[in-house]
């Protein structure tokens, strides 16, 4: 202080404006950029969380769809028939001749088509003999429809019947057709009908778990056999289970969940319905059919589905959209190589793609909210997460979208920030520089000049104990402080009066601008909500009043109806006599200004049921409601108001003039926007004024049963 106290008012003065302009530069610039920081954050966790419910529950009542239709077909007298005849055929077939022939061409089969394609994705060399079938019904059924169906692997489900003759072709002949158009309308990858003892007995899509059994056969370990194993020994009606995604080998290891419920003939187990879940359907969900921005997830916003294991249950979007560039993330975070060629393989992340990020440890633990972490391609994300409820399957749902992409715009005003600060810094320390020079060559005459003001007049306060030039300046200036002080705060309460006497006139944007010194204020808006309302009754009940009981009547009623304006985002433009107009989306624009509107109406209506019932007059209320364009402005010179014009407020006044007292009228462009969230009632093309044809429409519920004269309804 004392080192600062030997400086000269220039320098003095030069410090101290830097300083404190460096730091109001900086805390301003600083909380700016938190706050924006913080509300971007909140706004986009807020639409991660509303797509991530979307999806929640369109995926939950996809489940539950599948299981309500798995039960009810199991429960469809066609499909216990069709379950009874396939399995008598296929006992019947036990005691079928099976040439060698039969066995050699299913063991070509097996050798050429089946085992490669499935070598490729299992651990070492599948045996031919652990694949083929042992049973004799099972060789004779494979060889027809499988090994000797003449169209290729993935359309042998395109023969209805082998031309064998035997009654289960037959069989097949009437019920395949029925059964592949089920699987294809209804989206599932396969269908299965399974006997007591655990053999798939049909199947449309013909792959080699056709006719194996459960119990024995090569795919005794599969998720299809456990899901088998435990419809068998529920022995329930209006039972079924859905199994989760494992590596399923008679479709090459690909990942499948199956859904399956018991088959009875009143009440005899006889079989099982099994469905294969079709991937496609839930990728379709989950990608919003691949139109990721549609949904609000910009271009690297995702939601996807994991399991208790920590592996997707869904495709990822990057997968989808740069196969290449998914690959090279997962390499740069150290995915082993042999996983990613298992995801390129099969082309989905489904079983492949491990995401153990904090998100999902929460959401498994039974906890849904929002957070950022870095993503399972080892990027920062913000992620919003909660566990799915679908019976049988632990899953959990992730939306998420890149931090880069959500902070964008708050990298760029950061930008912005520091190159419109460090050119503040600069223009404030010329500023600061000029001032100094200019402050400092007067100030002799200053100090002479102010002690001759306060010359006998004025005591001066305590001066500033320093041997510079301000000290000077203060012990001469501090005398004209206390009289400064009062006419300051004279002036101050005379602005604040006429501050708040504009704000009672006009809205808080128009004042705003009057106080900037605008005379000429007009302007086109655009999407706005117009409420038009005439007391009913007024006149009547003023005839028996004072003046003074009318206004005070008239007042009440205003105020009751001004100070819930704000609260629904109207604004009160007049009233004329009985009559009061405002209009929601005039200074702030809204995108639900009719629904504001409206509400707004019906709480002037309840307003004024209590203001009639508590006073027991005979007052009444009509309203009219139109949304458009308006012209608004400021009108006259001396005595100036602010008024709104247009075609959009005829058409409101229009509304009002022929609406039953206790009524909302609405026009065309309302309902129109708001029929799906309000009751209305068409009143057909009504006749305002006898020359005015306007087409209506009335809210519900609100009417109170009185017929306007003079309307006319065409």
């Amino acid at each position: 202080m004392r080192l600062l106290n030997n400086f000269s008012i220039k320098s003095k003065l030069i410090v101290m404006l830097l300083a404190v302009s460096s730091c109001s530069i900086l805390l301003t610039a600083y909380i700016g950029y938190r706050s924006g920081q913080t509300n971007l954050t909140n706004r986009v966790f807020n639409q991660l969380t509303s797509v991530r419910a979307s999806k929640a529950y369109q995926i939950e009542a996809y489940f539950k769809n599948i299981q309500n239709h798995t039960q009810t077909l199991s429960e469809d007298p066609s499909v216990i028939a069709a379950m009874q005849e396939f399995d008598a055929a296929y006992r019947q077939l036990q005691s079928a001749n099976v040439p060698d022939l039969f066995d050699e061409k299913i063991a070509t089969y097996y050798r050429n088509d089946f085992l490669p394609r499935l070598a490729k994705v299992d651990e070492g060399s599948p045996i031919l003999q652990s694949y083929t079938p042992k049973a004799t019904a099972s060789r004779y059924l494979q060889y027809h429809y499988i090994a000797a169906n003449a169209n290729p692997v993935g359309k042998k489900h395109f023969l209805n019947a082998a031309k064998d003759g035997s009654e289960y072709s037959d069989t097949h002949a009437r019920y395949h057709p029925i059964f592949r158009k089920l699987i294809e309308k209804f989206g599932y990858y396969d269908m299965f009908l399974i006997d007591p003892e655990g053999t798939i007995v049909y199947t449309v899509f013909k792959e080699t778990d056709f006719v194996s059994n459960f119990e024995t056969g090569p795919y005794k370990d599969s998720n299809l056999a456990e899901l088998s194993a435990i419809v068998r020994e529920s022995k329930e009606r209006d039972f079924s289970k859905i199994v989760d995604f494992a590596a399923y080998s008679p479709s090459y290891g690909a990942p499948a969940a199956f859904i399956a419920a018991p088959i009875f003939n009143q009440s005899k187990l006889i079989g099982i319905l099994a469905f294969q879940m079709p991937v496609d359907e839930i990728n379709n969900v989950m990608t919003g059919n691949r139109n990721w921005e549609s949904d609000g997830l910009g271009k690297t916003g995702e939601s996807y589905l994991v399991g208790r294991d920590f592996l997707m249950r869904s495709i990822s979007r990057f997968l989808v959209q740069d196969p290449k560039g998914y690959a090279q993330a997962l390499r740069s975070i150290g995915f082993k190589e042999p996983d990613i060629n298992r995801i390129q393989q099969y082309n989905t992340s489904i079983l492949q793609q491990n995401v153990q990020t904090e998100a999902v440890e929460e959401s498994l633990a039974g906890s849904q909210g929002t957070q950022i972490i870095d993503n399972y391609r080892g990027i920062p994300v913000l992620s919003s997460y909660a566990p799915l409820k679908i019976d049988g399957l632990d899953w959990v749902i992730l939306s998420e979208m890149d931090l880069a992409e959500a902070y964008a715009p708050i990298y760029s005003l950061q930008n912005q920030i520091l190159v419109y600060a460090t050119l503040l810094m600069l223009l404030v320390t010329l500023i600061a520089m000029a001032m100094a020079y200019l402050f400092v060559k007067p100030i002799n005459k200053l100090i002479e000049s102010a002690r001759k003001v306060a010359a006998g007049e004025l005591t001066a306060i305590a001066p500033l104990e320093t041997e510079d030039e301000f000290g000077e300046l203060a012990r001469s200036f501090n005398a004209m402080v206390r009289s400064l002080r009062t006419q300051t705060n004279l002036v101050e309460q005379k602005n604040q009066e006429n501050e708040q006497l504009l704000l009672s006139v006009f809205p808080a944007a128009i004042a705003k601008r009057l106080k900037r010194g605008e005379k000429d204020i007009a302007e086109d808006v655009s999407n706005v909500s117009v409420l038009s309302a005439e007391l009913t009754g007024f006149s009547k009940l003023s005839a028996s009043l004072t003046a003074y009981e009318i206004v005070a009547i008239l007042n009440d009623l205003v105020t009751a109806f001004d100070e819930v304006t704000e609260r629904y985002g109207m604004e009160k433009i007049k009233t004329i006599g009985d009559s009061y107009l405002a209009v929601c989306g005039l200074s702030v624009p809204y995108l639900d200004h009719d629904r504001r509107a409206i509400d707004f109406a019906m709480e002037m209506l309840a307003i004024m049921r209590r203001f009639t019932h508590e006073r027991d007059f005979k007052l009444n209320i009509r309203i009219g409601i139109n949304s458009g364009d308006v012209v608004a402005g400021i009108v006259g010179r001396n005595k100036f108001i602010y008024d709104v014009w247009g075609d959009t407020i005829n058409l409101a006044n229009a509304l009002r003039s022929v609406c039953p007292p206790g009524s909302i009228l609405v026009a065309q462009a309302v309902h129109h926007r708001l029929h799906d969230l309000y009751e209305f009632e068409a009143m057909g093309e009504l006749v305002a004024n006898g020359k005015t044809k306007v087409d209506a429409w009335r809210l519900k519920n609100t009417q109170l049963s009185v017929q306007p004269e003079g309307v006319k309804i065409s």
